[in-house]
């Protein structure tokens, strides 16, 4: 009976080693995971990923967008935020030129006057500037309307594509005296064909 008893004993034995590769196969999948799992979080924070966003300073980054130079960036206005809690929006500003432009249409008789107003989004200095090249820009407008013809006025997108000219004519004027043109959109608040 001994022999049986020893021959028993050895079975019970050999079931808790069958029990153990299981045990150190999960236990080595567990902390394998653990271990990337480590690895990638650390690549993340010694990359910065988990560092906060830097503030960008939208001025500096919309004048190196509109690739307007660094010549005199004292005199470039800067652009006026409005209040809002969702996202950042700018401001935009009109103002009215206090003259009417009248000229003759090109090849006619008929005579074309219209009053402008500008648009933009920067602070008061474009305007400022504005008043300061009255003359000049009251000059460059005229040229401009004075190659309308007879047949530009029918039409359909006339008054959009003469806004578009003159808006294009008062920035270049802006830009070769301040180095800075800043008008968005020119606006007829008044035009009239007779």
């Amino acid at each position: 009976m001994a022999t049986a008893a020893a021959a028993e004993e050895p079975e019970v034995a050999e079931e808790p080693k069958k029990k153990k590769p299981i045990v150190l196969i999960i236990g080595g999948v567990v902390g394998l995971i653990v271990l990337i799992v480590g690895i990638v979080l650390g690549t993340l924070y010694f990359t910065g990923y988990f560092a906060p966003k830097p503030v960008v300073d939208e001025h500096a980054a919309e004048a190196a967008a509109d690739g307007h130079g660094d010549k005199k960036d004292d005199k470039k206005p800067g652009k006026k935020a409005k209040d809002s809690p969702e996202l950042t929006r700018f401001e935009y500003t009109y103002m009215q030129v206090e003259r009417e432009f009248l000229v003759n249409i090109s090849g006619s008789k008929k005579v074309m006057s219209v009053q402008i107003a500008v648009m933009t989004h920067y602070d008061d200095r474009v305007f400022e500037n504005v008043k300061k090249h009255d003359f000049a820009i009251r000059s460059a407008v005229m040229d401009v309307m004075r190659l309308t013809t007879d047949a530009d006025l029918v039409k359909p997108e006339f008054r959009k594509d003469l806004a578009v000219k003159i808006r294009d004519a008062i920035n270049t004027l802006l830009e070769k005296y301040e180095d800075f043109g800043g008008i968005e959109e020119v606006h007829f608040t008044n035009f009239i064909v007779q």
